[in-house]
């Protein structure tokens, strides 16, 4: 990759969006291996964030996004408690296509050479079975198997960190953190969201689902034939009458200018990052009078385990941290309503005074 046009590069050095301190681009010709890895803050720690594995258009929209994620992840890192910054990776291609084993060896060649500035874990396009590989070449890398020392997978905990994030905006907003019988609509139900579903209908929420993959949707059918249907597309999804909750689990930008006009939920609550298409949003949602869940909060869970893994995996302390994202949910709720500001600037307040209060790592 040669080319960074100077939008890029302007988000990078002069933006609000940018102020990272590192980003590196990565190649290896005879694997096909193109990837960023983009270290926003390790100010709190070494930069913490997954390996994301993704057809992207261009290279310049890969470098964009390796931007946004780490900067997400050092916010996401701040608000969970851990000490760690933000960073994130991209591998440029269709992992059912180019991904190999050797492709993922060189990967984890480059992650090692930043010398533990930057910690690897699983991400969209990347498994468990995957960090095991780059494990190999780099001993920075986390969200591995249980038989190689890892935790496995990591949606488990961050499905139940959404869903105590739901349960926070429910007590928020209706004075009651129960779920029974509320409608939740979950936009993509992969690696998180099936999970998600689960939490759901043991609670008795009626759930409507989606994704773009037929397969998906009718392995969560089959495992509840009760309580869960199906529409078409997002499209359908956010316009469900009775819809209470909105769940986007798919890829970022979710909301935006077409979307939350017509969004029938009072809540907000789901595990994709970077779900607001541009600044402003928030403001939009909270005009409608809907509660918007901050993504980088209520996904925490995911990363709360990757990053106990580095410690020695314990399953119920992990759970533990991410019961507490209850808590941190409501927290922000009450500084947005004494601020007169939306939950996702009240978010980025406290996550900034935390990181500005650090002393950097030597």
């Amino acid at each position: 990759m040669t080319d960074v046009s100077d939008g890029v590069l302007h988000t990078l050095f002069r933006s609000d969006q940018g102020g990272h301190e590192q980003v590196v681009l990565c190649q290896d010709r005879a694997t096909g291996l193109k990837a960023v890895i983009a270290i926003h803050s390790t100010a709190l720690g070494p930069a913490l964030g997954g390996t994301r594995f993704y057809p992207y258009a261009s290279e310049e929209e890969a470098v964009a996004d390796a931007l946004n994620l780490a900067r997400g992840m050092s916010y996401k890192n701040a608000m969970a408690g851990l000490d760690h910054g933000g960073g994130k990776a991209v591998i440029i291609g269709d992992p059912e296509q180019i991904k190999s084993e050797e492709l993922l060896l060189a990967y984890g060649r480059f992650v090692a050479s930043l010398g533990g500035r930057y910690v690897t874990a699983c991400d969209v396009g990347t498994y468990v079975a995957d960090m095991d590989v780059v494990a190999r070449e780099c001993r920075w890398t986390t969200g591995r198997s249980p038989e190689n020392g890892g935790a496995g997978d990591s949606s488990v905990l961050t499905s139940y960190g959404v869903y105590q994030g739901m349960r926070a905006a429910a007590q928020h907003l209706w004075g009651d953190p129960s779920l029974r019988d509320r409608k939740v609509g979950v936009a993509g139900v992969g690696k998180v969201g099936h999970h998600l579903v689960e939490h759901l209908r043991a609670e008795g929420a009626e759930v409507v689902i989606t994704d773009v993959r037929e397969d998906a949707v009718r392995r969560v059918l089959d495992l509840h034939p009760q309580g869960v249907s199906a529409v078409a597309d997002t499209e359908a999804l956010i316009r469900t009458e009775g819809l209470d909750i909105y769940a986007p689990c798919a890829l970022g930008g979710a909301l935006d200018d077409d979307s939350v006009p017509v969004l029938t939920a009072g809540i907000v609550c789901g595990a994709a990052n970077n779900q607001l298409a541009h600044p402003g949003v928030e403001k939009d949602l909270a005009d409608r009078g809907i509660l918007y869940a901050p993504d980088y909060v209520v996904n925490a869970g995911g990363v709360i385990q990757v990053a106990d893994e580095l410690h020695g995996f314990d399953f119920d302390r992990c759970k533990a941290k991410a019961s507490r994202i209850f808590d941190t949910t409501l927290a922000i709720f009450a500084r947005a309503k004494e601020d007169g500001i939306p939950p996702a600037a009240a978010a980025d307040r406290i996550a900034e005074q935390r990181m500005a209060e650090a002393r950097p790592v030597r």
